[in-house]
C-alpha cells in the first residue's frame, strides 16, 4: 500500500459495509465493550446517510476503493447550543499509527469551524490511550461530565474544545 495514494475525502454510499466493518473490528481489536457504544449504533451500518444533515459530515481515509479509517462531524444530540460532536473516528490496522488520526482531527476541526460550530465535544473510552493522547494534543480538553445524549453510556472519556 502507497502511502501517497491515500486520501482523505467524504464517504460514499458505498462505502458503508467497508467503513461498518473497520468500526466493529476496532472494537474486537481493542477488546472494548459492544453495548453502549457505535458498535450497536444504528447508523453505523449506514454512515454515508448519517451524515447528511446539514452541517455535517463523515470523511473517509481511503486508498482507492479500499477504506482504511474514517470520523466525523455533526451537530451533538439533544444538545442545545452550537456545539458539534466528533463521532466514530476509527482506523484499520493497516493505518494506525502513520499519523491519519492526526490529519483527519485536523480536517474534522476546520471543517467544524467553517460550519460554524462554537465547540466540538467527543466521547471515547478509557482503554483508547493513544487516541486520548491525540485529542489532548489537539487541545481538547476533559469534562467531569457527559454532554448532549449520545447514549453511549460505556464511554467514559468526554473532552471538548473551543473552536
Amino acid at each position: 500500500m502507497s502511502e501517497e495514494a491515500i486520501v482523505i475525502r467524504e464517504i460514499r454510499a458505498e462505502d458503508n459495509p467497508q467503513m461498518e466493518a473497520v468500526i466493529k473490528s476496532c472494537f474486537i481489536d481493542f477488546k472494548l465493550p459492544l453495548t453502549g457504544t457505535a458498535y450497536e449504533d444504528a447508523e453505523t451500518p449506514f454512515m454515508y446517510e448519517a451524515y447528511k444533515d446539514e452541517k455535517a459530515v463523515y470523511f473517509v481515509v481511503a486508498n482507492g476503493n479500499q477504506v482504511l479509517g474514517g470520523g466525523g462531524i455533526k451537530q451533538l444530540k439533544d444538545f442545545d447550543g452550537n456545539v458539534c460532536e466528533l463521532q466514530k473516528m476509527y482506523f484499520s490496522s493497516l493505518v494506525r499509527g502513520k499519523g491519519y488520526g492526526k490529519k483527519l482531527i485536523d480536517k474534522c476541526l476546520e471543517t467544524a469551524k467553517g460550519f460554524g460550530y462554537e465547540t466540538c465535544y467527543l466521547e471515547t473510552i478509557p482503554e483508547l490511550k493513544a487516541a486520548i493522547h491525540i485529542y489532548e494534543t489537539h487541545g481538547f480538553i476533559h469534562r467531569n461530565e457527559p454532554l448532549g445524549n449520545t447514549g453511549h453510556y460505556s464511554c467514559g472519556v468526554w473532552m471538548e474544545k473551543e473552536l
